[in-house]
């Protein structure tokens, strides 16, 4: 039998305020443990939530971004359940009146093996705003468990999409155009390693071509994309395992363990009547007018599919190019600069998604820590262009830069790399090459077409490779009369 898998994602992601959602205190991270719990945090008697109004902007904000229905009335219910790190003994979440409801994300599924690249629109039925949890601390103090309740409040933007995924690459294309697009809009700092985007993945697995889905295990809390593959790739294969050995599948919630590559029950999946929802009192309906979107429309930057089509039109860049650089909008505002500093499009292009990139990656450094900025690599483009060094030379002159050798002319002077372009000096250094190589001359003559490239390459070395290539080329054609 062949099975399809069937996979929806659910997105925790912490939005960007300088306080939690319903308190004045502090969200930032890493404070020491239970510094960060007010009043509201630890639920004492008599306290009332206040509603944190930039986090109902980013909500509008995200909103905005997937083309979606944005509620103007929204509810807030209470979700019970008991949870050590949950002091109230409920959660402030929305259930049935969500602040954004439904949307669309279109992602680009990269080519595995055999199979190419393709697009895809991923439905959202909903994103709604929650507060966080605390956190649970085991073996800090010996043969203890602690409670941290800095997180408790932490405003949250989950974000839940239909069961439209049809693979683990389709669910990390996503995972991963929802992290950039989080980060590109400014809701979202997107620290994985923090917790500021944690997805939890429902899995289950039907025989291809029936419309009825199977039973879902949701793996709760990856913050690696790495981990949602190999956790979603061994989940898939367990559960065909399972069924064609005659077992049944039950709904669950599991973990994924790193270390073994497996996923493990971690309770039965409750059902949303488990959690009694119901309007919470303390707070009011949440109201948002025409005008309070078209605030926030008015403050959103350009959108990476309009940045795109923009590249493309106003630069002049393929399909590809335009869409490597709005992949992530440090690296898009960088590019804009080089070619607003005077740098040509296309070789800008080139040089970000290519030297600048790679040593970024390999050092393991964001954009805004680069050594070369991009004034400084638009000057290095532009004496390409002007063919004051050559592409080689280009390259050097780059790693001097990197280094903090200094800026493009005085390396290239330094240096001495300047290309050649004058003629005389071209002619000259040409006719002794073919003084000092007559048979290639003749070899060339002869009908044989690698002589050529050879001639060019005893020039360049003539010339400590100083010389302008293309006139060396032309000059050389027009002696051999060719």
């Amino acid at each position: 039998m062949e099975w399809e898998v069937v996979i929806g994602l659910e997105t925790h992601t912490q939005l960007k305020t300088n306080t939690k959602i319903f308190s004045g205190a502090s969200t930032t991270y890493g404070a020491e443990p239970n510094t960060q719990a007010c009043e509201v945090s630890i639920a004492l008697p008599g306290v009332l939530p206040v509603l944190n109004k930039e986090a109902v902007n980013c909500a509008i904000k995200f909103g905005l971004a997937i083309h979606a229905d944005i509620a103007p009335r929204s509810v807030f219910a209470r979700k019970n359940y008991f949870y050590p790190d949950l002091p109230k003994g409920y959660q402030i979440s929305q259930y049935e009146l969500p602040v954004v409801g439904k949307g669309a994300v279109t992602i680009q599924v990269p080519a595995v093996g055999k199979n190419a690249a393709y697009e895809k629109a991923i439905n959202i039925t909903r994103a709604h705003l929650e507060e966080d949890a605390g956190k649970s601390v085991h073996g800090a103090v010996e043969g203890m468990s602690g409670i941290d309740l800095n997180r408790a409040g932490t405003p949250l933007l989950e974000i839940v999409t239909e069961p439209d995924m049809r693979s683990a690459a389709e669910a990390v294309a996503y995972a991963k155009k929802l992290h950039e697009l989080v980060q590109w809009i400014g809701i979202c700092d997107g620290n994985m390693q923090e917790g500021s985007f944690r997805c939890d993945v429902n899995v289950s697995v039907r025989p291809k071509g029936t419309e009825k889905l199977g039973t879902r295990r949701e793996i709760k809390n990856l913050n690696s994309f790495k981990f949602m593959q190999q956790a979603i790739e061994y989940e898939t294969r367990w559960q065909i395992e399972t069924l064609e050995d005659g077992g049944t599948i039950q709904q669950a919630t599991v973990l994924f363990n790193p270390d073994t590559g497996e996923t493990r029950a971690m309770r039965s999946k409750e059902e949303a009547n488990d959690y009694r929802y119901f309007p919470d009192p303390d707070l009011l309906p949440l109201e948002i007018t025409e005008a309070d979107k078209a605030r926030i429309q008015a403050e959103m930057p350009e959108l990476p599919e309009a940045m795109k089509a923009r590249f493309e039109s106003q630069f002049g860049l393929t399909s590809y190019d335009a869409a490597t650089l709005t992949a992530d909008r440090a690296l898009a505002d960088y590019f804009v600069a080089v070619v607003n500093a005077g740098a040509e499009a296309k070789p800008a292009a080139n040089w970000v998604m290519g030297a600048i990139s790679a040593k970024l990656n390999a050092e393991e450094k964001s954009l805004a820590a680069s050594p070369v900025g991009a004034e400084s690599l638009a000057a290095l483009i532009k004496r390409i262009t002007d063919n004051t060094i050559s592409n080689n030379a280009a390259k050097q002159v780059f790693e001097a830069m990197w280094n903090g050798e200094g800026e493009v002319d005085a390396i290239i002077e330094a240096k001495g790399l300047k290309q050649v372009s004058d003629t005389g000096a071209i002619e000259a250094i040409i006719d002794e090459v073919l003084a000092a190589n007559a048979a290639m001359v003749e070899e060339f003559k002869a009908g044989k077409e690698k002589a050529f490239n050879a001639l060019v390459g005893q020039a360049m070395k003539a010339s400590k490779g100083k010389a302008n290539p293309a006139q060396v080329n032309e000059v050389l054609k027009r002696k051999l009369g060719a």
